[in-house]
């Protein structure tokens, strides 16, 4: 690493919390970021990686994509910030409107509402708020490995303990947790709990990831959110559908929720809406939404000071953009096939007691086991460090994390794929040897 890069990482640990950014004491991790382009990404040194994150799914149309970076570089020079709950811009009229039409104009033939915010779990808070405000009720219904962000209020949803138990006594504990199913005999059962918890506690939201992201790539059956739709349907309860991650084509399809033929009530949406610009939204039911908030009198009961920042918004615009005139969400669907097939080869080479590939378009991982079946958390780890070394950006998931994930940009090639294939084949079978 050179100098510069040293100056970093000490400023860092001088000058953050010490929570926030994990520091090999070799020097191996992190590498610094100085530039990214479409999939690749280059470190302070100039060294180059393929980013298979997207920075955590957020660089959909690629890293620095140009018509992108242009709409926020014209909107910077013409109008940098404006007075988000008070007076307008036009661009926060623009989106919200086309936000309606990509969700439920298109999946439903009714008008959304939006709420924009800044960040993943803003989107969900404001989604709580939505229901609390709507249904008169406070409890809601989260799914066991789920991640929803790490606000207070999106803390009620988050499965993980080490997130939610260092606050245990400041935030509300108003959710309840049930499983999340995997294979189609795990929705009668399911069913049942559903029930019970609606008949202990007054619900008024169900909340789901339609894939699970953070916790390990998790697909449910198709028949689990025609199930959700029911049991809140049967009791006056909001379906609020997180698809931050899952959002603008990373599963082959504008939204996760199309796969399986469900509109939620609500959409909390994020990451990739603008393509490298801190914007969130929460869209809604018109009715929905004006069911919970009031005309506003001259004081929002929600909002903040970047509210719709006019540079996020002319960004996501042409985001939208790019990702519907490229095709974007098919080609992640098409891709998404042959780096699945790449993976379940490399998995049955493997043996299948140690490899299990699975995902959904562009949304991929793969699981690693020992052989005495535990989870091979350790393997994850050593692999996702050789092959940085090896010029290629991952992540892992799960708790714990035995799992390998993938979710590079929607634009990434077959020789990208194919590449990182040839890499982590040798890194595993390093490993197991």
């Amino acid at each position: 690493m050179k100098k510069k890069g040293n100056k970093t990482i000490k400023q860092l640990r001088r000058y953050e919390s010490r929570n926030i950014t994990f520091i090999q004491p070799d020097g191996s991790w992190p590498i610094v970021w100085e530039r990214a382009k479409g999939m690749r990404v280059w470190d302070d040194a100039e060294r180059e990686y393929l980013d298979f994150t997207a920075a955590f799914a957020v660089a959909a149309a690629g890293h620095a994509n140009p018509r992108i970076v242009a709409a926020g570089q014209r909107q910077m020079a013409r109008l940098l910030h404006a007075m988000g709950d008070v007076h307008p811009h036009a661009l926060k009229g623009e989106l919200a409107c086309e936000l309606s039409r990509i969700t439920f104009d298109r999946l439903a033939k009714r008008t959304g509402k939006t709420i924009f915010c800044s960040s993943g779990f803003e989107a969900v808070e404001a989604a709580l708020k939505t229901a609390h405000l709507a249904t008169g009720r406070t409890r809601i219904i989260a799914f066991e490995d789920a991640y929803h962000g790490l606000g207070y209020g999106a803390l009620n949803a988050t499965w993980r303990s080490d997130f939610r138990l260092p606050f245990s006594r400041q935030i509300g504990e108003f959710g309840s947790f049930v499983p999340f199913p995997s294979v189609g005999a795990d929705l009668a059962p399911l069913e049942q709990r559903l029930a019970a918890e609606c008949r202990k506690h007054k619900v008024g939201a169900i909340l789901v990831e339609p894939v699970q992201a953070r916790g390990g790539t998790n697909i449910p059956p198709l028949g689990f959110l025609k199930l959700l739709r029911k049991v809140c349907d049967e009791n006056g309860a909001l379906l609020i559908c997180d698809e931050v991650y899952t959002g603008f084509g990373r599963t082959g399809r504008w939204f996760a929720s199309e796969h399986f033929g469900v509109t939620p009530d609500i959409l909390c949406l994020g990451k990739a809406l603008t393509g490298g610009f801190p914007l969130s939204a929460c869209v809604g039911r018109a009715d929905v939404m004006d069911r919970a908030w009031p005309e506003s009198t001259g004081e929002a009961i929600h909002t903040s000071t970047f509210l719709g920042h006019p540079v996020g918004c002319a960004m996501a615009l042409a985001s939208l953009r790019e990702l519907d005139s490229r095709n974007l969400p098919e080609r992640s669907a098409e891709m998404g096939r042959l780096f699945l097939d790449e993976l379940r080869r490399l998995a049955e080479r493997l043996g299948r007691q140690r490899c299990r590939a699975r995902g959904v378009g562009l949304m991929l991982a793969l699981e690693l086991f020992h052989d005495d079946g535990t989870p091979a958390a350790d393997i994850v780890l050593g692999v996702i460090k050789q092959l940085l070394r090896d010029g290629f950006i991952l992540l892992p998931e799960g708790d714990p994390p035995n799992i390998l994930s993938f979710s590079p940009p929607l634009t990434v090639g077959k020789s990208h794929i194919r590449k990182l294939i040839r890499a982590l084949g040798h890194a595993l079978e390093e490993a197991f040897a």
